[in-house]
């Protein structure tokens, strides 16, 4: 018997008595969350019917992938909005594109950054995350660069309201010149501009260890990616739950890591259609204890 059932089981068989100590301490994860790169080709086909089904199966928070021109999702930032609501959908958090050799977008990371600051601003959105770097920044010139842009548009955000961080991939933890870019970035980026999101896959996908992070870095942390790791050599995506990844061990740590929101997310879909897959993964994060 896991811990899990143990713990279903004692609690049963204890009915009216005081649990014990160690019991009351296991929790359960509250306000679950999506990013919603996950269904990103049923967002494109259909935002509103995809908006129906998260909600339904029981999500309760959206980080959105879709910003574009002053667009969520091609419409316009308070109907976009409305729509969350009319389904009890929070939105906290949104993906940013750094719009490297890309000048019609606007509202990215490089081109009109504001426009996005002021859009999030006006319907409660508090978190811009700059998503991903393209290679050429991918040296030490260019995450030096990298960090004066988080820093300059961390200071944009502010004045609105809003907060930028930073979402990692493994690249970030390959050594350069005997520095790991993701400390560096975490040393030199102002604190009280700029934020990380942590992606849990990812980080493993490194090689690195998160307890260590957390510790060195504690409060850093206010928004994680939930994303579990295929048992194979290829270490694939997979469901939440279906993986390697000790997401109860990983949450205890909350606390220090300064995680305020999270969100299960999985770049591709290989066993089920996106939806199930999110279904799937919801499922597990409801159930689980820790």
């Amino acid at each position: 018997m896991n811990r899990r059932d143990f713990s279903k089981t004692t609690a049963s068989l204890l009915g009216g008595l005081t649990m014990p100590s160690w019991l009351m301490e296991i929790k359960k994860v509250k306000t679950i969350g999506i990013q919603l790169w996950t269904i990103r080709d049923a967002m494109a086909a259909d935002p509103l019917g995809s908006l129906k089904k998260l909600a339904e199966m029981g999500y309760q928070d959206v980080e959105i992938a879709g910003y574009n021109n002053g667009m969520y999702y091609n419409m316009k930032p308070k109907a976009f909005k409305k729509v969350l609501d009319d389904l009890g959908l929070a939105l906290r958090s949104g993906h940013g594109g750094l719009g490297f050799n890309d000048n019609e977008t606007k509202g990215t990371f490089l081109n009109e950054f504001e426009r996005y600051a002021a859009d999030a601003a006006s319907i409660g959105q508090q978190y811009i995350v700059l998503a991903w770097i393209p290679q050429d920044y991918r040296t030490m010139d260019g995450y030096k660069k990298l960090i004066e842009i988080l820093n300059k548009n961390g200071e944009i955000a502010k004045k609105h309201g809003v907060q930028v961080a930073y979402h990692n991939h493994d690249f970030e933890f390959q050594e350069i010149d005997g520095q790991i870019p993701y400390d560096l970035m975490l040393q030199q980026t102002d604190k009280d501009l700029v934020d990380f999101e942590l992606d849990l896959y990812w980080i493993r996908k490194g090689k690195k260890n998160y307890k260590d992070y957390f510790e060195k870095y504690s409060g850093r942390f206010p928004l994680w990616h939930v994303k579990d790791m295929e048992d194979s050599d290829e270490a694939f995506f997979t469901e939440v739950g279906n993986g390697v990844i000790n997401f109860p061990e990983i949450f205890k740590c909350r606390k220090k890591s300064g995680m305020k929101y999270f969100y299960v997310e999985q770049d591709d879909c290989r066993n089920f259609k996106p939806l199930k897959s999110a279904e799937i993964s919801l499922d597990y994060m409801k159930g689980m204890r820790y």
